[in-house]
């Protein structure tokens, strides 16, 4: 039974319930399933709910708690399968659950009413750009006070307690409002399979006084989900993959370029296979890197227009058909909208759709059924990657620094690079960490996450925290610049409390320096924070925590050392001293075009 509901197509949760069945496969309960009785005075909402969070594959959920959803969380705690992370603020809490998501295929978060909901409400939407299936659970007013016109805390002093429930629908794919018992099994369960069946965020709100009573409607165990599976129009796919394989046989040098919709496709798998069984040359979009192997021997690196990892925009722009699967075109992604692709060379891949250069358009094609139908079309070509092979020219080291002299950005991440392994992934900070780690060479195995459709500033430290508590095996390294780290600090606490080994490079230039090469001025100066001491005074002394400030090459070599060797079972925080103005080539250049593309007049009238 297909089970994958995860970011990468490896990525499975625990019930083999969850998931698309292969086609021709029963979508309804089997018979045969027998659940278990519940004990009657067990038989609760809140029992039901953390089972089934539990049977979906997780196993951890991050809460703050309020006294709306007090009794909820009792109930999630005395779930022997789940384990309840209490965050310092809700911002990060749902920063986690999206982290967590990344990783585990579905993450979730509790939080209360309103004063709760709308500091989650951020995160939840940055999980809806990144299409991530998280569980938002919000503990809500007692259902007796529904309809009854009075004014309750942690609200905006009106007796409507809707305002909540409607700044969600924007950014959740489903909403339940559970205040009576009689028809909360439905909509827990409605709310749950829908963001595992749309791969977006749910917002479920519980009345306070529900989670603790019992219900016949809970008095069975849960039956572990099965989902009906997406299938493809068997006529279309066909049409689609005869007219694609028609028009790449024809092109001389065609190349394939990976998207961020891959993951929600569940197709990285299959678009590997189409680059094994065609020969063309093989690159992945900037909000796509992690999700295909860069061991692969066709792989050329990032397509990111102007800021492309060496000669992979070359061979890409002058290809006569390109191939992109997921892709998302914004002004980021574009480089302030300067690509030099052409629509009619272009075939898109979208998740349910294919389009083919300025001709015809197929629906109902899943992406990962046609991407392994294509593979059996296509004739062998190589030439795209031949010609990638020849004028490639090996990056060039950072110049080899004088003893003592202050430490470079290019130094750090050629030190960065090295620590990287199979046991280890990358987070990246919105800002110049993006444009570093994408030159990150991954190893196999290595994992990689950022946040590029949303952007969100401080994101990072949230993801860090959920994404290490999904994969304790793997040890997360961070990078994080300081104007980011400022805004989200507090759940450091929360990473020393879970025992968690991060690494996080606190990278200190003194400000916002990605928007000062987008639009400079004085906003994007920042107070200058003791970063070591600041995580040394939220350790305080209890957990295992290691800090360090390096200002050379020579003490960060050291610290680098210190945090894979004797301090490997801590929390490692290493603050790393560079000059305001060193940034990458890449954020110069993507900066200035990002720049141009925000400031263009008004279209005349």
């Amino acid at each position: 039974m297909d089970v994958k509901i995860g970011s990468l197509d490896n990525c499975k949760p625990t019930s083999n319930y969850v998931g698309s069945p292969p086609k021709g496969a029963a979508v309804t309960i089997q018979s045969s399933v027998s659940p278990t009785i519940v004990n009657s005075s067990e038989a609760t909402l809140g029992r039901h709910l953390a089972r089934r969070l539990v049977q979906i594959g997780v196993t951890d959920v991050f809460s703050v708690p309020g006294d709306f959803n007090l009794t909820l969380l009792d109930h999630l705690i005395a779930e022997p399968g789940l384990n309840l992370i209490g965050c310092c603020n809700e911002l990060n809490a749902g920063y986690a659950a999206d982290g967590y998501a990344r990783s585990r295929g579905v993450g979730a978060c509790v939080v209360t009413f309103t004063v709760g909901g709308l500091s989650v409400l951020n995160a939840i939407a940055g999980a809806y750009s990144e299409n991530l299936p998280l569980i938002c659970i919000v503990g809500g007013p007692n259902s007796n006070d529904y309809g009854t016109n009075r004014i309750l805390h942690h609200t905006i002093g009106l007796p409507d307690f809707s305002q909540e429930l409607r700044c969600f629908q924007t950014v959740t794919c489903y909403q339940a409002v559970v205040n009576n018992l009689e028809d909360a099994h439905e909509l827990i369960d409605t709310a749950i399979s829908t963001a595992l069946k749309e791969s977006k965020p749910v917002y479920i709100s519980i009345s306070c006084n529900l989670p603790a009573i019992p219900h016949p409607t809970f008095s069975r165990e849960p039956v572990p989900f099965s989902l009906s599976p997406k299938l493809s129009n068997k006529m279309g796919l066909e049409a689609a993959v005869e007219a694609t394989a028609e028009f790449l046989n024809k092109a001389v040098k065609p190349v394939l370029v990976g998207g961020p919709k891959l993951r929600v496709a569940k197709a990285c798998e299959a678009f590997v296979e189409l680059a094994d069984a065609s020969g063309y040359a093989l690159s992945v979009m900037p909000s796509a890197k992690g999700m295909v192997p860069e061991h692969h021997p066709h792989f050329i690196g990032t397509y990111w227009g102007a800021v492309s990892t060496a000669f992979c925009a070359e061979i890409v722009e002058s290809a006569d058909a390109y191939l992109f699967a997921g892709p998302i075109f914004n002004d980021y992604s574009s480089v302030g909208y300067s690509l030099l692709l052409k629509k009619e060379k272009a075939i898109i891949v979208q998740p349910d759709r294919v389009v083919i250069a300025n001709g015809p358009t197929f629906g109902c094609v899943l992406m990962k059924d046609f991407l392994r139908e294509l593979a059996k079309r296509l004739k062998y070509n190589n030439t795209a990657y031949e010609n990638y092979h020849r004028i490639f020219v090996p990056e060039g080291q950072p110049l080899k620094a004088a003893p003592k002299e202050p430490l470079r950005v290019n130094v750090l991440f050629q030190h960065i690079q090295k620590m990287l392994s199979g046991e280890t992934a990358v987070i990246a900070e919105t800002g110049d960490s993006w444009f570093n780690c994408q030159k990150l060479k991954l190893p196999r195995g290595c994992g990689y996450e950022f946040q590029m459709q949303y952007g969100s500033i401080g994101w990072s430290v949230g993801a860090t925290l959920g994404y290490a508590q999904a994969v304790p095996e793997k040890r997360v390294i961070a990078c994080i610049g300081d104007g980011s780290f400022q805004v989200t600090a507090q759940d450091v606490s929360t990473m020393l409390r879970c025992e968690q080994k991060s690494i996080i490079f606190l990278i200190n230039n003194c400000g916002y320096t990605i928007e000062v090469e987008i639009h400079d001025g004085p906003y994007n100066v920042i107070k200058n924070w003791n970063y070591t001491g600041l995580v040394d005074a939220i350790h305080n002394g209890e957990g295992k925590c290691w800090t360090t400030k390096v200002f050379c090459e020579e003490e960060l070599i050291e610290a680098i050392e210190t945090a894979t060797g004797a301090k490997k079972d801590c929390l490692c925080f290493i603050e790393v001293i560079v000059h305001k103005d060193d940034t990458s080539k890449e954020l110069l250049e993507w900066g200035s075009r990002v720049s141009a593309a925000n400031s263009r007049p008004p279209n005349p009238q």
